[in-house]
């Protein structure tokens, strides 16, 4: 009885869970949201109207909502990539020229600078929200298979699929090597010793990551690699994912619209 309430517990929440949007989002193919991100990042790069722009942001941040992503990964991420444009939104003001606004200790801020530093603002959150919303929602090694299917060379997908794979391996190695200096009184202070130790490690660092590389080519050798990543998914366009690129098309000319007329 307690298993039979268990399975039926369990398809429940398993219902539960593909009726959320999210479901919807990673239902679709991923080359078709691969390519309504490139798409609609270009036509946003492209855009100058702040109505259009400010349509685009409200259309990529409701795709950001839908996927359901972590909320405080998703802040962070954004916090991070905003914290370059508010420096160049601050600035664009007042090296730009153009009518004068106001001024700020002898500094005057010109219409035109505001108008392009709203503009900035405004393209990079859309872009970052759609991006989040369409690819963020991704597996890197679901990434790397749209993008062969999409006739990306075959070298540049290796290089992004081992690049992901392995960041984090190096980075523990990091880690190991810095624990060990610590653990031998290492202390970075604004001297040679300190720089020639940084120095160190950066190459060990490499030289680690190079016997890493030999080892796994052999290993990958040993156990039949011929340079492709043979793919087991086919990755089928289906209805939705039709639906789905029809209405980003329609989008798509809707901004468009706005922009020019």
């Amino acid at each position: 009885m307690t298993q039979v309430l268990g399975d039926v517990s369990q398809s429940w929440t398993v219902k539960n869970e593909q009726s959320k949007p999210e479901a919807f989002l990673k239902s679709l193919d991923p080359r078709v949201r691969l390519v309504s991100c490139v798409s609609f990042a270009f036509l946003i790069s492209a855009m100058h109207d702040l109505s259009a722009l400010t349509l685009a942001l409200g259309i990529g941040l409701g795709l950001s909502l839908s996927s359901r992503l972590p909320l405080w990964t998703t802040i962070r991420k954004v916090v991070v990539v905003d914290s370059f444009i508010v420096v160049l939104m601050l600035t664009l003001p007042f090296t730009m020229p153009g009518d004068p606004l106001f001024s700020v200790w002898g500094w005057d801020a010109s219409k035109e600078g505001l108008y392009r530093a709203a503009e900035v603002g405004l393209k990079a959150n859309a872009i970052l929200f759609s991006l989040m919303g369409l690819v963020g929602i991704m597996e890197p090694s679901v990434l790397g298979h749209a993008l062969y299917r999409l006739k990306v060379p075959a070298k540049l997908v290796h290089l992004f699929l081992f690049t992901v794979r392995y960041i984090d391996v190096f980075y523990k190695e990091y880690k190991t090597m810095r624990l060990a200096m610590k653990a031998r009184g290492f202390v970075p202070r604004t001297d040679i010793h300190t720089l020639r130790s940084i120095g160190y490690l950066i190459g060990m660092m490499l030289v680690r990551s190079l016997e890493r590389s030999d080892r796994i080519m052999e290993a990958m050798k040993c156990r039949g690699f011929d340079g492709r990543f043979h793919i087991l998914n086919n990755m089928k366009i289906e209805m939705r994912d039709r639906i789905f690129a029809v209405c980003t098309a329609v989008v798509i000319l809707g901004l468009l619209a706005i922009e020019y007329f």
